[in-house]
């Protein structure tokens, strides 16, 4: 929208007229990260116009007394961004610093139903595009602040979506990702019913798109239907990101994660009979409010069983404003860090078991960059599973898929 108005992008650096910071909220450190890059912003040029757009305006309301902001722009308020501007800047044009007003464009998140509509044909320098489709969440889990951020479920027009797939596809993209802050959940807002798989389809017809990957999704979603439909989908990454958070069902009630151990483990049978050696990868929060020794050691129990191909573990950051932060039995750090710890390693173990069963076999790799290791110019790129594989070749490679045979440990990047 910006180059479309006539701006140039610049580095984010001195000597910028506008800087504009894309907030998040999901953890208070997030919130501190934000509040730092706003004041960046403003130090690297005093005059310049500040713009703090996204999440972290949203949950304050707009209310945060910072003077390094100008424009404060919510969710759902983006799209606005170039009317905003320039009516700013021309109200402003002869007012000093010490003069100007901050404009605030925030709305009740949770009471819009509209998704707001913004594409990409370009998005920078990469081989894979991400495509949002859906935004909101209407899960409430304990520890999260998002729900109130982002409002509840609206999902993105499905011809919009296929709109933006064939353009990326004309621009040479052959990955792209659909994301969503609740994925699974596409479609709920129409007509009670999810659509995700119906627009996984559309989007699978698009010529020139090689691979689609899909973002997080919900254990919910995975049955015995969706998963048969996607073993049939040959651009279908066989990479499932199945959010867990806990492999202890006291802990999950506590999270209000709405799933047990039992109906997990499942659904993970399910892909594993569908597809062949799927990567499946997971997020774990150690330490929640009144996980006891024997919780977490229920939790590592269960990950160890599932046999995850990554774990990516978070020690539990208290969220103002969530029920979680204000529960009993809050875990003091250096007890989430040795949990965390253990997580990890065994997190590691698991990722390089599942990387070493590859070894011998062919894949194909999606060439991404150039970069050095170990002393050497070699070219990267990642698998179906997204392992990310090392190789050699005079000829420039990237964008192209590839097959590539694994032969050693060595080509496997970690």
């Amino acid at each position: 929208m910006l180059e479309n108005a006539g701006y140039e992008i610049v580095p984010f650096a001195e000597g910028a007229d506008v800087y504009i910071v894309n907030t998040c909220t999901v953890t208070n450190i997030a919130d501190r990260k934000s509040r730092q890059m706003l004041r960046r912003a403003r130090k690297m040029n005093p005059d310049a116009v500040v713009v703090a757009a996204g999440c972290y305006v949203q949950a304050k309301d707009g209310q945060e007394n910072d003077s390094c902001i100008d424009i404060v722009l919510g969710n759902n308020h983006k799209k606005d961004l170039i009317r905003i501007l320039e009516e700013y800047r021309s109200d402003t044009a002869v007012l000093s610093r010490e003069e100007r007003r901050r404009v605030t464009e925030i709305e009740d998140i949770n009471r819009t139903h509209e998704y707001e509509e913004l594409s990409l044909t370009k998005p920078g320098d990469h081989t894979r595009a991400c495509i949002k489709v859906q935004d909101g969440c209407n899960q409430f889990c304990t520890y999260c602040i998002i729900p109130y951020a982002r409002g509840r479920v609206r999902s993105r027009d499905m011809d919009d979506v296929v709109r933006e797939v064939k353009e990326l596809a004309a621009n040479g993209y052959k990955e792209i990702v659909l994301t969503g802050i609740h994925l699974s959940s596409y479609g709920i807002d129409h007509d009670g019913k999810r659509h995700l798989l119906d627009l996984i389809c559309a989007v699978h017809e698009t010529d020139g798109i090689m691979r689609i990957r899909l973002g997080s999704l919900e254990p919910g979603i995975i049955t015995e239907d969706f998963a048969r439909k996607l073993s049939t989908l040959p651009k279908i990454c066989p990479h499932f990101h199945l959010s867990l958070q806990s492999g202890c069902d006291a802990t999950l009630a506590r999270m209000n994660r709405r799933y047990t151990r039992a109906e997990y483990y499942e659904k993970r049978c399910i892909l594993r009979r569908h597809i062949d050696a799927p990567a499946l990868t997971t997020d774990i929060i150690v330490g929640f409010p009144g996980e006891t020794e024997e919780e977490f050691a229920e939790s590592m129990s269960f990950v160890d069983k599932v046999d995850f191909y990554e774990t990516h573990v978070f020690k539990y950051s208290k969220r103002e404003g969530t029920k979680a932060a204000r529960m009993d039995g809050q875990i003091d750090e250096q007890t989430k860090a040795a949990r965390s710890a253990a997580m990890i390693e065994m997190g590691k173990r698991k990722q390089k078991k599942y990387e070493q069963s590859f070894i011998g076999k062919t894949v194909e790799v999606l060439v991404e960059e150039e970069t050095e290791i170990g002393g050497k110019l070699v070219q990267t790129g990642h698998t179906r599973e997204y392992m990310k594989i090392a190789l050699q070749s005079n000829e420039n490679l990237k964008n192209s898929i590839i097959k590539v045979q694994i032969e050693n440990d060595s080509q496997i990047i970690r």
